[in-house]
Order: C-alpha cells, then sequence, then structure tokens
C-alpha cells in the first residue's frame, strides 16, 4: 500500500501546527528549516496572542474580534478565512494552555489578558514579553512527540531551492541544500506545505531574523506560484534602531501603560526624567482620545513621522520618539515585560525602568505573500501550500497587533489538515513520477548555486524559461474586483477619484490590455474583463511599467489603488447601516451567511464602535 509524504519547509509556529496536524493522521513528514527550529523567527514574537474569550468582562466577542481584523485591515482581508480564524481563537488559546504554555495569570489564577493596538478590549493572551518563545517551545515538544515515533523527520540546516514540478503542473517534491556540506537533493513529496515567513531582508534592516530573505517566495513565484498584495508591508511604530538590523519594541509595552510623547520644546536640553508633564508632548493620545497610545500600527506610524519630519520634534533632532514606562511600577514590568527590556537594556545600555526609551517606526511584518484560496491554504499549483506569513490572506493592508500568532497556528494547522485530504486522495503519488524530473531539477539546483553571486535572493531567469512560464499567473476574478478595478488609474498620469457618488455610478468592468487578455487566458477558467482577488493592484503596476513609469512611482500608484478600495468598500458599508454587502448581488447578506461569488460576509456593527473609530480619526 503506497505510503504518502507531506513536506514542510519552514519550521516556525505554522510550519510546526502544519506538521502536527499531518503526524496526527499518521502520515510520514519531512520537516525542512534552515535554522534549528527553535531558533525560527516565531521565537522573536513578543506581545501575545488574540483570542476574544472575554476574560475581563468586556463584553468581547469574536464577532467583534472578526470585526476589529477587518477594519484594521482596510477591507482587504479575505473576509471568510477571517471570521474562522476569529472563532477557532478561544480554542487555540485552550489547546496552547493544555500543551503546558506558561501564559500570565491573575490572582485568581484565570488567563491573563492586555490590550492592544486597534481594539478596546482585553483580547490579548501573553506569555510575559516572549509569547513567541513560549508557544514555538511547546509546539516543538509535541512535534518531537511524533518524531520519537517515526513519523517526522527534521531536516534542520537545509535551505529550499525550488519545487519540483512535473509536465502535467503538479508539486512532487522539492529541491534543498545543505548548507553543513553543500549537498544538494531532491525529496520527493505528495505534497508540500510551505511556512517559510516574511521577506524582512529584502529591506536592508528591519525587526524580522536575517534568514527572513523571502528566497523561497521568489522560487515559488518564478516557478509560477501566485503572489498576491506585495506591496502591504507593515512599519511598526516602535523599534529599536541599530547599526545592523531593527530590534522590535513590542506593542505591549504601550499595552501595559506605556506613553509615546516629545519634548514640546525642540531645543530642550534638560533629562527626560527631568521634564515636567505640561512640557511634554503626548500626540497621540491629544490627536486620538478614543485609543491614545494604542491607536492601530499604521496611525501609530504616520504620527510619529510626522512629529519628526513636519513638526520637528524630533529628539535633539534626530529620527526618535520617547516610548516611556517609567512610570509604571518596577513589579509590573519585571513580570510582564522583563523580556523586551531586556533587550532594549543590552543594546542600548539604558535601564528602561527608570528612563524613557528612544524609539523610530522600522519594517516588520508582511501582509502579502503566495495567493493561496479561501478554503484549505492551496496555491494554483496543485500539491502546494502555503501558510503564515509567507502567504496573503488574513491581514489585508494592515495586520491587527497580535493577531500574527493565531493566524500562523489557525492557517498551519488548516494547511496540514488540508494536506493530508489531498495526498489520500491522490490517483498517484510522487513514486509514479519519473526519476528524470528529479534529477533535472536537482541538476538545475547544482547549476545555479555554482554560477549565482553570493547573496542572490530566488532563482535566475533561465529557470523562467524552462518552465515556459513568463505570466501565467492571471486567475479568475470575482465580481467586487471588478467593479472597484473601474476606479483604478487608466494611465500613469491619472488616479481614480474617492468621490462618494462613484458608490452609486452604474457598474463597469474594464477590459484589460490585449496582451494581458492574451496571457490571462492561458489559465484554464480565466474569463476575458476579470481580475484575480488580490492582484488588482499588480495590474495597475502593469500598466504603468507599460507606459515607462518609474519604479518607485509604479509601487505608489498600486498602493493608491488598494487604499482606494479599501475606502470605497469601507463607505459603502457604514452607507449600508453596518452590514456588508454582496457587491455582485448588491443586496446584504443574512447573518452569517457566506457568498461564494464574492466572498463577503455580513455582521451587524454597532453605532457605538462605528462612531469611536470615527472620532477617534482611524
Amino acid at each position: 500500500m503506497r505510503q504518502p509524504k507531506i513536506i514542510i519547509v519552514g519550521g516556525g509556529l505554522a510550519g510546526l501546527m502544519a506538521t502536527i496536524r499531518a503526524a496526527e493522521s499518521g502520515l510520514v513528514v519531512d520537516l525542512f528549516s534552515i535554522v534549528p527550529v527553535k531558533r525560527s523567527h516565531s521565537v522573536c514574537a513578543q506581545g501575545g496572542i488574540n483570542a476574544a474569550k472575554n476574560q475581563k468582562g468586556e463584553g468581547d466577542t469574536t464577532d467583534k474580534h472578526f470585526d476589529d481584523t477587518i477594519y484594521g485591515g482596510d477591507f482587504l482581508a479575505n473576509q471568510p478565512l477571517v471570521k474562522r480564524m476569529c472563532e477557532a481563537a478561544p480554542g487555540i488559546i485552550d489547546l496552547l494552555d493544555r500543551m503546558g504554555v506558561m501564559f500570565n495569570r491573575t490572582p485568581e489564577g484565570l488567563l491573563d489578558y492586555r490590550r492592544f493596538g486597534g481594539t478596546l478590549y482585553h483580547r490579548t493572551a501573553f506569555a510575559g514579553a516572549t509569547t513567541g518563545q513560549q508557544l514555538l517551545y511547546a509546539l516543538d515538544e509535541q512535534v518531537r512527540r511524533h518524531e520519537a515515533e517515526g513519523r517526522v523527520k527534521k531536516f534542520e540546516g537545509w535551505t529550499f531551492l525550488s519545487a519540483v514540478i512535473d509536465e502535467g503542473r503538479v508539486c512532487r517534491g522539492i529541491c534543498g541544500m545543505d548548507l553543513r556540506s553543500m549537498e544538494i537533493r531532491t525529496f520527493p513529496a505528495d505534497a508540500v506545505i510551505f511556512a517559510t515567513g516574511g521577506i524582512g531582508a529584502i529591506f536592508g534592516r528591519s525587526t524580522n531574523s536575517v534568514v527572513c530573505t523571502g528566497s523561497a517566495q521568489s522560487a515559488l513565484f518564478q516557478q509560477g506560484v501566485d503572489y498576491a498584495n506585495g506591496e502591504f508591508i507593515q512599519v511598526h511604530p516602535t523599534a529599536i534602531p541599530g547599526e545592523d538590523k531593527l530590534r522590535l519594541m513590542s506593542e505591549s509595552a504601550r499595552g501595559e501603560g506605556g506613553r509615546v510623547w516629545v519634548p514640546r520644546n525642540p531645543a530642550e536640553k534638560r533629562h527626560p526624567k527631568d521634564i515636567p508633564e505640561s512640557d511634554r508632548f503626548y500626540f497621540l493620545e491629544e490627536w486620538y482620545p478614543k485609543y491614545g497610545n494604542l491607536v492601530p500600527r499604521d496611525i501609530a506610524t504616520r504620527a510619529i513621522h510626522r512629529i519628526v519630519y513636519q513638526e520637528k520634534l524630533g529628539l535633539d533632532g534626530q529620527a526618535a520618539v520617547y516610548l516611556d514606562v517609567s512610570h509604571i511600577p518596577r513589579e509590573t514590568l519585571n513580570r510582564k515585560l522583563e523580556g523586551i527590556l531586556e533587550i532594549y537594556e543590552k543594546f542600548l545600555g539604558v535601564d528602561p525602568r527608570e528612563e524613557p526609551m528612544k524609539v523610530f517606526p522600522g519594517m516588520h511584518y508582511t501582509m502579502g505573500g503566495i495567493w493561496v484560496n479561501g478554503e484549505d491554504q492551496a496555491t494554483n499549483v496543485p500539491g502546494i501550500l502555503a501558510a503564515g506569513e509567507c502567504e496573503y490572506q488574513y491581514h489585508g493592508a494592515n495586520r491587527l497587533g497580535a493577531n500574527s500568532l493565531v493566524s500562523c497556528i489557525f492557517g498551519g494547522g488548516l494547511a496540514g489538515t488540508s494536506a493530508v485530504k489531498y495526498v489520500k486522495n491522490l490517483e498517484k503519488g510522487a513514486e509514479a513520477t519519473a526519476q528524470a524530473v528529479y534529477e533535472s531539477e536537482r541538476k538545475s539546483g547544482r547549476k545555479e548555486s555554482e554560477t549565482d553571486p553570493p547573496g542572490r535572493l530566488g532563482k535566475p531567469s533561465h529557470h523562467l524559461a524552462r518552465t515556459g512560464r513568463l505570466d501565467d499567473r492571471a486567475r479568475h476574478g470575482d465580481a467586487h474586483q471588478q467593479e472597484f478595478a473601474s476606479h483604478a488609474c487608466e494611465d500613469s498620469n491619472a488616479r481614480g477619484s474617492l468621490q462618494e457618488n462613484q458608490l452609486e455610478r452604474p457598474r463597469q468592468v474594464v477590459q484589460p490590455d490585449a496582451e494581458l487578455r492574451a496571457r490571462a487566458g492561458k489559465h484554464a477558467g480565466a474569463v476575458p474583463g476579470s481580475y484575480p482577488r488580490g492582484l488588482g493592484t499588480q495590474r495597475i503596476a502593469w500598466r504603468a511599467l507599460q507606459a515607462g513609469v518609474p519604479r518607485p512611482r509604479r509601487c505608489q500608484l498600486a498602493q493608491d489603488h488598494a487604499r482606494q478600495v479599501g475606502q470605497l468598500r469601507r463607505s459603502a458599508y457604514l452607507r449600508a447601516g453596518g452590514h456588508f454587502f454582496d457587491q455582485a448581488a448588491r443586496a446584504p447578506i443574512r447573518r452569517g451567511e457566506v457568498t461564494t461569488r464574492s466572498g463577503w460576509l455580513t455582521r451587524e456593527r454597532s453605532d457605538e464602535k462605528v462612531s469611536s473609530v470615527e472620532e477617534s480619526g482611524l
């Protein structure tokens, strides 16, 4: 009897959760990681993990968690999957608790929760300031149990080079390289799950680990795997500048009462502890009184940039502001924030318990990533799935704080279960694939490793010629994408208007350029005039490229289009009286119903919550 095998690339939270789900089903799993699993970037997560358990009796619900997530992402997240994630979050917390994660607790013994940006509720469970580490270690213990039973084999210190794709465009394994011996091998598998994290290293300095290069996503994209929303990059408002890289100062510092401020006098020379309250400018609290220091990250980032570059109030004329936790009792800081405060003290030589920290925004997270469907984390290439930060669908244009851990665990678990179902239903597995397919991929990997310059990310252009797919990534579009495409830039010098009367205009469908339409027609199921979910901004960049617009301008056009889409959806939502709309049918959907045409959900939103968001300037 055939023994199916699954390969998982990436040993962070998403990869480990996928491994657990696959191994529980009795399948054999090969787990690949460029670093030891316990050193995966998930270990760097600090603040906590979201779940609406209403432990504080504030009336929090999974519906409100869903609401905050969609609103925080400018309505550009994949809403059905977000709803499922928010509903699963309380159970995920219970699962982690039973696994032995040492969450902080109240004096009564209940799990403790803190506030995070973009919400008015205490929704974030945490384990001091090292939540990611505790979760990663707990999941790794479960994987080790399956490893001892022979169902999981770890390949630590291996880097992914390419997927093995047969003549039928089905993934049959991977090609990897051992970083110790430089050996290049191919590994057959019936399905491959990618959980390779973000792409922070392409920005030079970021809060990401230096192994977060995006090389796996680049290689897959060049093999024909769809990539969506690549322009959605999150900048964290409070990072510690460094010569080598940026280090995160978690949002939990503000969640526990930390305050962001600058001296009102730009020429201030006094020590920060000697500056009286009247001479301090707590700009987030003054500008956004409803949320204060816990506004969403994009709002806080723009506010800090305004203070530094427009108001010219940066500390000593430098790009920095104060993040102050010195007014919080030392015992509380040591119990809840000791991990992150030690990081600041170690690298800057200043005790943040005694004087304010100097911080400034830095690149932090990748919302965009590998395109996956809205059901089972599968990509457009059969046999390839993706989960975690390397895929695109849970966070929209801006991630809600502490949603990353829950999305990784939920997405990884879903991908693992889906991969099991996929491999068990295969008519023929990897063992039926000709050995020549694997040998060709191995030789290609050897050639590239010998000819590529040091530090190259991704695969060379000859790989595209080998696959014969320069741009076969267009997918069947859905109704709302077609509608909003009519508001996009029609040439490199024009931008769509944001006037509300556009929502009342007759329905329009923009016909794509002849060349783009011809390429889209190559994909089975593609129809003329349609654009895929998550790829609308790439169409704008394509047209700008044709017009000879410089790259920075092309990126700006794409970002503007994405922002317009989100604002139009928000306007339609509010005008509908707090219901999500089925954009295809132009009618509100019943509570809890899902439409497969546009993927929109409906839920009532309280007038109090809408007014609070508008009053806060969000």
